[in-house]
């Protein structure tokens, strides 16, 4: 599979870009470039090999969930700019 100038073309009418035409043969290139390079990662050996969606094992780093107390709402509410009926109140975003 190659791409053409064609497609390049194609890709920036929809992604609106205006590329002229040194541009557009320089993306067709590096487009195709990295479609050979992929190609070469076709000739490895996979099989037996377990497909993974990332390379080293993931462990959860939070801590435990633990229920506690709550803040007071007096201490919550001493530093906010404005509040009301024991809430933050805010500017409308609504009209």
């Amino acid at each position: 599979m190659s791409i053409t100038t064609k497609n390049v073309e194609h890709v920036a009418k929809l992604a609106r870009l205006q590329l002229n035409e040194a541009e557009m043969e320089k993306f067709t290139d590096q487009l195709n470039a990295i479609l050979k390079y992929a190609e070469k990662l076709n000739e490895l050996d996979t099989d037996g090999v377990e497909p993974t969606s990332h390379p080293m094992p993931l462990s959860n780093v939070m801590r435990e969930d633990a229920v506690r107390p709550s803040w007071p709402i007096e201490s919550v509410l001493k530093n906010a700019p404005d509040e009301e009926d024991g809430q933050f109140k805010v500017p409308a975003v609504l009209e």
